[in-house]
């Protein structure tokens, strides 16, 4: 087959926060693009982009699911995302490898909590998007209000394409202000679009609002401005090309509105997508380096006839055979072709190449720059990794994925089962970069970790459903962290008998606070004239690993830097220089002083305003900082920050205050010193 127009190709998801309606919308284009001949429902269970039986039990996204469809002879790569806290790290690979977005707002609800995270999310990508406000049939949709949410939380220029006619039951069609058409949406579920000229009583509002686009575009685009201010009409095509230039640049977010679970909206969505969002040859060129020298970058342009170039954004654990999900940035991949992972420093071949759409699989031959899709073959790539040509060697910038916050015990209800429950785990690890499974040195405990209970309970379902393993697990506990007060230096003699042979060495270490976020960094500057480097990368690696668990709790937000060391002539080894490391580094961190980190909480809570006094009182003895709260709709709706270790069972309490009336959600809002009660309690015991 000839390669395909990278012009004609849109690589786009759907983000939002949890129940905006993203995966109705989803459902939607598959019908309307002719993927579907039906349409699933989320109430149902048969939303085709939801296919866990999780999922369809919970009636919420749990894992992104990719498909490929086609619209107005373009093709689209459509991922749809989770919109829940605990899954965000679907939302964080996928917005990786995409071009363009569409976000979702709830028309009632206005920007949400998770609406935050995700459109931070996709300005640290550089990602350009449509924003969607969904549900203006529900009662309190109010266009103008999310509009305003919108500009205030997020802090977007938007430029508005589409008005909504009427709210609530009165909803019955969109305003295309560009091309000064009424639309309707009628036929079968929706199929049939009409366009209209706008209503006489509806003329002057039209007119106005259509002045009020033309005038924000032009002053966000140059090519429009010349038009605009030369007084000359600005048709829709010109107009049109001057919003997507803005778009492109992520200057302005052109908004459309609609109502997914009426079939109302969607088709010019997809046209908006076509219209605004980019081709992989607008991106254009994305920057790597070479694995070598990472101070040497390397451009990558979306060229078919480059040597290949993709990164791995997910990997997906399965009986027919793993998965690993690829943004192929250059070249062209075809089955059975060899690739190198430049940070193992391994080959990979490539077995099958598949386009997915949802849990199907479509077998191809080959893919071309500007393609999603999944290989299967691969064995030991991992999220982030790059896979490229072994005469082309370059890595892209990996994935940043948030650590866990939330742990507890798990073990097999029968011994039989303990192998098969950790290779179970492992395989659930690799596909989830959120997950992490360590044993406990003292115990023996096999400890998981994840970024929530949902997080964590949806996975302990999965060992059940997909590996047939039952499993008890424990209470959970907050995943707790410690850095230190300040800075210390402190050298460590190591001198022991081992496997009797007598081992020593001499490590100086020191220790500095870093800022909040910082994470940890291990390096050494000692100088080879003093230590040989061997030596020094041993060092290196001890006390990396003592900040990683040796102290109880994982360190961050520190560095530590191996200043230098002694060897003996005969009787050092790089186990030496290890142990040493661990000890002075151990030494060091105490000497600076320990602090305990606990993690903090973005909360919002949704309740009646019969309900705030209760609320607010139960949220402030568990320990919040409210910052206020806001009116939106007949809600209230209340804002803070809480230690994760007081939320356990939050949800049951908020529902028996407000008669179950309320609705809560939570991100993650970094570490803080815990209070000195906790920090004894834990660090001491």
């Amino acid at each position: 087959m000839p390669a395909p127009d990278l012009s004609r190709i849109r690589n786009f998801g759907i983000i939002a926060h949890i129940d905006a309606g993203k995966t109705t919308v989803s459902e939607r284009i598959l019908y309307y693009t002719g993927k579907e001949h039906s349409m699933g429902e989320v109430h149902e269970g048969s939303a085709k982009m939801d296919y866990l039986p999780e999922e369809q039990e919970r009636g919420i996204t749990i894992t992104a699911a990719a498909t490929t469809i086609a619209w107005r002879e373009h093709i689209l790569n459509l991922i749809d995302t989770p919109g829940h806290v605990d899954f965000t790290a679907e939302v964080e690979r996928s917005l990786r490898v995409l071009d363009g977005a569409v976000v979702v707002f709830d028309a009632v609800s206005g920007v949400e909590a998770q609406s935050e995270t995700v459109w931070r999310q996709a300005d640290r990508y550089d990602v350009p998007r449509l924003c969607f406000v969904n549900k203006m049939d529900r009662g309190g949709a109010d266009f103008e209000a999310t509009l305003e949410s919108i500009r205030r939380r997020l802090g977007a220029t938007v430029a508005v394409a589409f008005r909504p006619v009427g709210a609530g039951d009165g909803f019955t069609g969109v305003l295309d202000l560009i091309a000064r058409e009424l639309v309707r949406f009628g036929g079968e579920q929706g199929r049939t679009v009409t366009r209209e000229p706008v209503p006489i009583e509806l003329y002057d509002e039209v007119e106005m609002e259509r002045a009020e686009l033309v005038e924000t575009v032009a002053n966000h685009d140059d090519g429009l401005a010349e038009r605009y201010l030369a007084g000359g009409e600005v048709d829709a095509v010109s107009l049109r090309a001057g919003l997507r230039r803005a778009t492109l640049s992520a200057k302005l977010f052109p908004v459309l509105c609609g109502a997914a679970l009426r079939n109302i909206g969607v088709q010019p969505l997809l046209d908006a997508v076509v219209d605004y969002l980019p081709s992989p040859l607008d991106v254009g060129i994305v920057e790597g380096h070479d694995p070598e020298r990472p101070e040497r970058r390397i451009p990558i342009a979306p060229d078919p006839g480059a040597p290949v170039c993709a990164l791995a954004f997910k990997i997906l654990t399965d009986a027919h055979g793993d998965l690993t999900f690829v943004r192929l940035y250059a070249g062209t991949l075809e089955q059975g072709q060899g690739l190198y992972n430049p940070r193992l420093g391994k080959h990979e071949r490539v077995m099958r190449l598949v386009r997915l759409h949802a849990n199907e699989r479509e077998p191809v031959d080959r893919a071309t720059a500007g393609d999603i899709l999944a290989l299967m073959g691969p064995k030991a790539t991992a999220t982030g990794d790059t896979l490229c040509d072994k005469a082309r060697p370059v890595a892209l910038e990996p994935i940043r994925f948030p650590a866990p916050v939330i742990s507890m015990a798990i073990e097999p209800r029968t011994n039989a089962d303990r192998d098969r429950l950790n290779e179970a785990l492992a395989r659930l690890a690799r596909e989830d970069p959120t997950f992490r499974t360590t044993q406990h040195e003292e115990t023996g405990q096999t400890i998981i970790a994840g970024m929530g209970e949902l997080h964590l309970e949806v996975l302990k379902n999965r060992l059940t459903r997909d590996f047939g393993i039952q499993a008890n697990v424990g209470a959970p506990r907050v995943s707790y962290r410690q850095t230190v007060a300040g800075t210390a230096e402190v050298a460590h003699h190591f001198e022991r008998l081992i496997g009797g042979k007598q081992q020593q060495a001499t490590v100086r270490v020191r220790v500095e606070a870093q800022g909040s976020g910082s994470g940890l960094l291990v390096e050494s500057v000692a100088l080879p004239t003093e230590l040989d480097p061997r030596y020094a990368a041993a060092a290196v690696e001890g006390a990396r690993f003592a900040a990683q668990g040796g102290m109880g709790f994982p360190m961050v937000d520190l560095r530590v830097t191996v200043l230098g060391g002694r060897a003996h002539e005969t009787e050092s080894s790089e186990t030496a220089f290890q142990a040493a490391a661990g000890a002075a580094f151990q030494a060091a961190a105490e000497k600076a002083g320990l602090v305990l980190l606990e993690p903090v909480m973005r909360i919002e809570v949704t309740t009646p305003s019969e309900s705030v006094g209760p609320v607010t009182s139960d949220l402030v003895r568990r320990g919040a900082v409210l910052e206020g709260d806001e009116l939106r709709g007949d809600l209230r709706v209340i804002h803070g920050s809480v230690p994760l270790s007081r939320m356990f069972g939050y949800s049951t309490a908020v529902r028996s205050l407000t008669q179950g009336r309320a609705g809560y959600s939570m991100e993650p809002a970094g570490f803080v010193p815990a209070p000195p009660e906790v920090a004894k309690g834990l660090m001491f015991s």
